[in-house]
């Protein structure tokens, strides 16, 4: 990986990782609604993943993913590079989401195709300048699934 790319992915990392840490702030849960199009944003971003959709994946991602990635075909090989059990998870499954100073947290189970167990856990904001509102996806922090956790 070149190094201006593994420099980016380094401070995506430590950016999401410093918003996923405990917060002193109280959790709070969302509305059915709210759950729902989270979900679907991380999972349209996930289908288009898995078809090798670099612009429709991209499109899913927060403007501040957007400047610092600058295009498609960059953040599609960051997924590859970094994260390649999202690509094509052999399964999914949803914890419950909590609101955290203004963002949500959503984490998903997934299962690579070898069957490896993970963990995402996926900021999302909303945009609220946008129509409708829509719900973007501002990191991912991923790390091996111990079998410690439950859905």
């Amino acid at each position: 990986m070149p190094t201006h790319r593994r420099c980016l992915l380094a401070a995506l990392l430590a950016g999401t990782a410093s918003v996923l840490m405990p917060a002193s702030a109280q959790a709070e849960t969302l509305d059915a609604d709210e759950r729902r199009a989270v979900r679907s944003t991380i999972e349209a971003q996930l289908q288009a993943l898995a078809a090798g959709d670099a612009a429709r994946a991209f499109g899913f991602a927060s403007p501040d993913i957007h400047r610092q990635l600058g295009d498609a075909d960059t953040f599609f090989s960051m997924v590859r590079q970094g994260y390649p059990m999202v690509i094509r998870p052999a399964s999914t499954a949803f914890f419950e989401p909590e609101r955290r100073d203004g963002a949500v947290l959503q984490v998903v189970q997934l299962r690579d195709a070898s069957g490896r167990g993970w963990l995402a856990t996926y900021q999302l904001l909303r945009l609220d300048s946008q129509p409708g509102r829509p719900w973007r996806i501002n990191g991912v922090v991923v790390t091996a699934d111990t079998g410690r956790s439950s859905t």
